[in-house]
């Protein structure tokens, strides 16, 4: 960068050292995607399993349709995160839609919550394959573990569905720009 500043002159050097501090202002890639996805509004889900007799819990918005045939959904855990352990030994899954009333139960499962204090919220019950479900949450897919792989922080799973509990009206808990909603529809 020297070099370049004495090639150019004293009338470059300034716009040079514009460039510079523009370079070191601008935020790296990583937090310019996070930026971006702040703009993503996201149904909020919670994920749980059985795995060696206890049950796990964790919030997420990292949830995908995969496939309609045979029926999959895909998640995404952060290898940080406790219900990773279960999950990487092939433990089947639970994805819980909260609605919109149910904010106490996303805060409940998050990571800063001890994993034995988050069943404290919400009526549970537990599926055929033991993995908890919320009983009153906008819809419960059961998933048998199908496969996974690691990318950079996360864990990437596909579940293929066995089971779907459906409950009450299409009103879900919704994430935009890190802090919880509400969708409405708009008038056509």
């Amino acid at each position: 960068m020297q070099a370049l500043k004495v090639a150019q002159g004293a009338a470059s050097q300034t716009s040079v050292d514009r460039a510079a501090m523009n370079a070191m202002a601008a935020p790296s890639i990583a937090a310019q995607v996070e930026l971006g996805l702040r703009r993503l509004c996201k149904t909020v889900v919670v994920i749980t399993s059985w795995h060696d007799g206890k049950r796990w819990a964790m919030t997420a918005t990292s949830l995908s349709e995969f496939s309609k045939d045979p029926p999959s959904l895909l998640i995404c855990v952060d290898k940080a995160d406790s219900l990773h352990t279960p999950l990487s030994a092939g433990a089947n899954f639970c994805i819980n839609i909260l609605s919109a009333d149910q904010r106490a139960v996303s805060r409940r499962c998050d990571e800063g919550i001890r994993r034995s204090a988050r069943f404290a919220e919400g009526r549970w019950g537990s599926g055929a394959c033991g993995s908890p479900y919320l009983c009153d949450g906008q819809a419960s897919f059961f998933c048998d573990y199908e496969t996974h792989f690691e990318h950079g922080s996360h864990l990437i799973l596909i579940g293929a569905v066995k089971e779907v509990q459906i409950s009450g009206g299409i009103d879900p808990l919704v994430c935009l720009d890190g802090a919880y909603g509400r969708a409405t529809r708009m008038p056509d």
